[in-house]
């Protein structure tokens, strides 16, 4: 799906919603309504998903907001961990579930409660696979960071990292967390 959302004038990736491609739009959709289906008894809200596909830089928008009822796609920025790009490539390497790893983790994740903490309105996350299911032991959320910016695409050409959250610019936290809410599904993966 790499290089398929809309970029800005210096050819970085734009931190409010890209309007991704069509073909990729479908991809998500259909990636969103099989992984709902295999986890019907785990997710208890189906009208909104999100996919992070860290298969993609993180100067570009891969974490996708799917509106379920209308097939509509938003697409943010999103960082990945510093244990997960030890060479701050921008680029996720290696995903792990080790407590103080400061990685990414893959799978499927259910939304919880927000919260104000350390970073503002943040949202807790559960981690539902073996791969992701140290989630809440490490404090796995969501939360905006400075370091997610078309400014710090324009002045390092990627992302800050995190300790494994999924951190979004400031822009986009309010709308995301508001759109998605708790009790929905979140996966995380290279596709």
């Amino acid at each position: 799906m790499g290089g398929l959302f809309a970029v800005g004038a210096a050819g970085h990736a734009l931190a409010t919603p890209a309007k991704s491609a069509p073909g990729a739009e479908r991809s998500v959709l259909a990636l969103a309504r099989d992984l709902l289906a295999q986890n019907a008894s785990r997710i208890a809200k189906t009208d909104m998903a999100a996919i992070v596909n860290f298969a993609v830089p993180s100067w570009k928008p891969r974490f996708h907001l799917v509106d379920m009822n209308n097939g509509r796609v938003s697409s943010y920025l999103v960082s990945h961990g510093r244990g997960s790009d030890p060479g701050h490539t921008g680029w996720l390497k290696s995903f792990s579930n080790k407590i103080g790893s400061n990685a990414s983790s893959d799978g499927v994740y259910r939304t919880g409660e927000t919260y104000f903490g350390k970073h503002g309105r943040s949202m807790r996350l559960a981690g539902l696979d073996p791969d992701n299911s140290n989630a809440e032991a490490r404090a796995i959320v969501i939360h905006a960071a400075w370091y997610v910016s078309d400014q710090m695409i324009t002045e390092h050409g990627k992302l800050g990292r995190s300790e494994g959250c999924f951190a979004l610019s400031d822009a986009a936290l309010g709308g995301v967390l508001d759109r998605l809410g708790p009790g929905r599904m979140i996966y995380a993966g290279k596709f």
